[in-house]
């Protein structure tokens, strides 16, 4: 992450592909891989991180807030 207030190329990307779509189990996955050139696991890590990043929500706030409001109903729920 910079400090610059913007998000690099790839914590750009990576919540782009959050905000699609995709047609079927595993596409998601494979597209992580082929267009990002990482692996799911990584990809979850930094977007993550992403989550509580403020400059990701300035970037995208929807996909940013639809995120946090999924992994706090996750944690009410255990």
């Amino acid at each position: 992450m910079t400090d610059e207030g913007q998000l690099t190329a790839t914590e750009a990307a990576v919540l782009a592909y959050e905000a699609r779509t995709w047609p079927g189990p595993g596409a998601k996955e494979r597209a992580i891989r082929e267009g990002l050139g990482m692996t799911p696991v990584r990809y979850y890590q930094l977007l993550n991180a992403l989550m509580d990043d403020p400059r990701a929500l300035a970037h995208a706030p929807g996909t940013v807030n639809r995120l946090r409001r999924i992994r706090e109903a996750q944690r009410a729920r255990r």
